[in-house]
């Protein structure tokens, strides 16, 4: 799973690991060969994490080239130690693109690259109370110097707040249950640790997934739901089609169900031609172009990917092309 930080022959940033674990990224060469990277390009890594992605595509880069990489976790941004000119970190939402680009003097990008969910380290970092692995503070947050922390809110939240976040979220046949034991133990003491939140849920759902804590669904739904990862990605996505340039390339890698129906819809709206009622006499040559183009079909990790990184088994990526329309 984890592995020293990458070198690609020619690049001029490679991003040093500290003592830590790194995170290692997914679907590396097929997301950065699916970008087609032009040396004078400009380009847009959605997440840095930690540098993976971008290394890659600087390594592609020239010169004349940049990459914009953003990232909301301090962590992420504080982990970079390279001087590489090409590339700026942004500290900000990927749903900020459009104003932190123009506020740069960039309005057309020769393609983004985003890469959801967590980051290995986030889940391996106890303090950041992402995973009911270890022990450590119900925190959740992406950016923990902001917002609404999974304790305060589960503590805070209504019986059918909880009940309907988890259900939505975490898509748990067993939403009721678990929100009525969240409800009922936060009653004796409030929520403060990963273990017990998960030891609560533990109790309240009643059967095992194979391979599967029977909390990972609510811990999933709490995430999703404090970082507001959905509405961010439904925000971000008309954002990068409008930043494209003709023939740009957008590169989307999912991992779970929820976020891929988001990019899958959005990108076959796009690629789809305006429909017009039935019997009208238009021919379809006549029709207005659509602004994407799908690029392939839907590429998910390789057996021996998932076998060295098992985090990846959930991955797809999905990959379009701005038209001129």
């Amino acid at each position: 799973m984890h592995a020293a930080a990458p070198r690609f022959p020619g690049a001029a940033t490679v991003f040093p690991t500290v003592s830590e674990v790194v995170h290692v990224p997914v679907l590396l060469e097929e997301a950065v060969h699916a970008l087609r990277v032009r040396p004078d390009g400009m380009y847009v890594d959605g997440t840095f994490g930690r540098g993976g992605h971008s290394a890659a595509i600087l390594a592609r880069l020239g010169v004349r080239g940049r990459l914009f990489a953003f990232d909301q976790d301090p962590a992420a941004i504080a982990h970079h130690a390279g001087a590489d000119r090409r590339l700026e970190l942004i500290h900000a939402r990927f749903s900020t693109m459009t104003r932190e680009l123009a506020s740069r003097g960039v309005t057309r990008l020769a393609g983004v690259l985003l890469d959801l969910g967590v980051s290995s380290p986030q889940l391996d970092e106890p303090g950041r109370g992402f995973s009911f692995a270890n022990d450590g503070p119900l925190d959740m947050r992406m950016d923990p110097t902001r917002g609404e922390s999974a304790a305060d809110w589960v503590n805070r939240a209504t019986e059918e707040e909880l009940r309907e976040v988890i259900s939505t979220y975490g898509e748990e046949r067993f939403a009721k249950q678990v929100a009525g034991a969240i409800a009922a133990a936060r009653g004796r003491e409030p929520f403060r640790t990963t273990r017990q939140l998960a030891e609560v849920v533990g109790l309240a759902v009643r059967t095992r997934e194979p391979g599967k804590h029977p909390a990972t669904r609510t811990f999933q739904a709490l995430r999703i739901h404090v970082n507001q990862e959905l509405a961010e990605l439904e925000m971000t996505l008309p954002q990068a089609v409008d930043l494209l340039e003709p023939g740009g390339i957008l590169a989307v890698i999912s991992f779970h169900s929820l976020e891929d129906r988001i990019v899958k819809h959005f990108l076959r709206d796009q690629s789809t031609s305006d429909r017009l009622p039935k019997g009208l006499p238009v021919r379809a040559s006549e029709l207005p172009e659509p602004r994407l183009h799908l690029v392939g079909r839907a590429i998910r990790p390789s057996d021996a990917e998932v076998a060295a990184n098992p985090r990846a088994r959930s991955a797809t990526l999905r990959v379009a092309e701005r038209t001129a329309a």
